[in-house]
């Protein structure tokens, strides 16, 4: 028997595989061999390992899902229900090893050192997890590592990772790992996983290794996050200190509640009065304590865990959920409940955990918005505009602003193809006037764009104004397939050209070639 590890930076991870489709065929009493899909928005959301036996996969559409399997169960998406029938396993984890913390209807984590020492070793306390929850009539797979995504990545292949070697398992995995639960990766997570698969980034290693640095100056907030799960460092700071007690909210219940309408109106009262105590400290909640006392003295808890930071209404569903599972489940309590309570277990600065201006936290968005409309009544309706994600080639195109307070319609579809647009990522600032510039040979000669869509030469020089830079790179040409029907039309090009020996903040450009002219259009920091 191996040594017990005494690292309490270890975690547990306990997955529940395909739980929506679980849940939905435990609700409609199925035989464990009938295929399950549940779905949102007619597609496929999750389905049980017989349904994708048969080919049944994420995304299909629900025509597409029955032709492939036609004894295939239709659910639709609950998360009440997944919810409500998953706190039996959170119970029967938390009787084995105290401590557990909910990060979805199906994942829960906990701290990995009481349990190594209490039943000998990591691989002894794994096994009695599982026992745990097959003895509520569910399947699970249990993942050790020293990070919380590394355990929740681990989970899904039943490893138990050693300590410190983080890194080296997750190197070699697809980089769609990065994607693949939706309780630790922001939504747009997928989109940057895509890219770099583009990008030839096929393996988590391979990201890995890009400088932290370049990371944040190219990809963004989120693929920092990401970056960090991919070389097993901890991807938020713990919380410094416990939240003070003043934070908290409590409700009594009068009269008591025994009904999960009551519990979820409740909920939802408490709920708004937690995240305006946090929005007065200005503090976010990323991990919260929902405790509920009986008339008989029984005391509930449980902790939920959540990747960003919680908003009004996700915290509403968690405490719905939780009282939901909590009044329904076999050993429910005794008695109904007479008080609730809820506590902010870890915070952060709200400036650590900023969101988009549209994406933030409700009060804040709100009140941003506010300002914004007095702005409007100051100086007219069409002096306040917001970009909207739109189709086109430049990046320029890609952004149709919207005059706030009207419908964000772009002014061409994003997901239609576009040939010849730029790649990503985009340049940091766009010159809307887009000065002409000289690109030069190394003979001094002008580049131009041949019938091909090539360089003439290869560019060694470019002159702006008054100023001269030598070329140490550059990549293109991208021709652009723009009114090639029109008698005469004269090539058309974008690339992209690094200075050597320019300032740090306009080393790389992105080049616009038109009607023989190359003009500067944006700005890469």
């Amino acid at each position: 028997m191996s040594s017990p590890v005494t690292d309490a930076g270890r975690v547990v991870a306990v997955w529940c595989p395909d739980w929506p489709a679980v849940a939905a065929a435990a609700v409609a009493e199925l035989p464990a061999t009938r295929p399950v899909a549940v779905l949102f928005g007619n597609r496929v959301v999750a389905s049980s390992a017989t349904a994708r036996a048969e080919g049944v996969r994420r995304g299909l559409r629900r025509r597409e899902a029955q032709a492939r399997c036609p004894e295939l169960f239709l659910a639709q998406a609950d998360p009440d229900r997944d919810a409500r029938l998953f706190e039996p396993v959170v119970a029967a984890v938390d009787e084995t090893v105290p401590g557990v913390e909910v990060l979805r209807p199906g994942l829960l984590v906990l701290g990995a050192r009481g349990a190594a020492r209490f039943f000998g070793s990591e691989a002894a306390a794994a096994e009695r997890l599982v026992d745990a929850v097959a003895a509520v009539g569910a399947e699970a797979q249990i993942g050790i590592a020293d990070e919380l995504s590394t355990a929740v990545i681990a989970a899904r292949r039943a490893a138990l990772v050693a300590p410190g070697a983080g890194a080296v398992f997750l190197a070699p995995l697809p980089i769609g790992e990065l994607a693949a639960e939706p309780s630790l990766a922001a939504p747009e997570r997928g989109e940057l996983v895509d890219l770099l698969h583009r990008l030839g980034l096929r393996r988590i290693g391979d990201f890995a290794a890009l400088p932290p640095a370049d990371v944040a100056s190219r990809f963004g907030g989120d693929a920092v996050l990401a970056h960090r799960c991919a070389r097993a460092v901890p991807e938020r700071p713990p919380s410094a200190r416990r939240p003070p007690p003043e934070l908290s909210v409590e409700y009594h219940c009068d009269p008591p509640i025994d009904r999960v309408d009551a519990a979820a109106f409740a909920g939802r009262m408490l709920a708004a009065r937690l995240h305006a105590a946090l929005l007065a400290a200005s503090l976010s909640c990323t991990r919260l304590s929902v405790v509920a006392e009986t008339e008989a003295g029984e005391q509930l808890s449980r902790i939920w865990r959540c990747a960003a930071p919680l908003t009004p209404a996700s915290t509403a569903d968690r405490v719905r959920w939780q009282l939901d599972g909590w009044l329904t489940r076999r050993d429910r309590p005794t008695a109904p409940i007479i008080r609730l309570r809820l506590e902010p277990v870890e915070t952060a600065r709200s400036g650590a955990l900023q969101l988009g201006l549209w994406g933030g936290v409700g009060a804040d968005t709100e009140r941003a918005r506010r300002a914004l409309i007095r702005v409007q009544g100051l100086l007219g309706g069409e002096a306040v505009r917001f970009g909207v994600l739109s189709g086109g080639r430049g990046p320029a195109e890609r952004i149709t602003m919207v005059v706030l307070g009207d419908e964000p319609v772009p002014a061409a579809d994003p997901e239609q193809p576009w040939p010849g647009s730029l790649p990503r990522p985009a340049p940091a600032v766009l010159l809307l006037n887009r000065p002409a510039v000289l690109l030069h040979t190394a003979d001094g000669d002008p580049v131009r764009i041949t019938a091909r869509g090539l360089f003439a030469a290869p560019p060694a020089r470019l002159t702006w104004g008054r100023r001269g830079w030598s070329l140490s790179g550059w990549a293109g040409p991208w021709p652009l397939d723009e009114l090639w029907w029109t008698p005469g039309a004269a090539a058309t090009a974008r690339a992209q050209v690094q200075l050597d020996g320019a300032p740090a903040d306009t080393r790389v450009l992105l080049l616009l070639y038109r009607a023989g002219i190359w003009h500067a259009e944006g700005i890469y920091d």
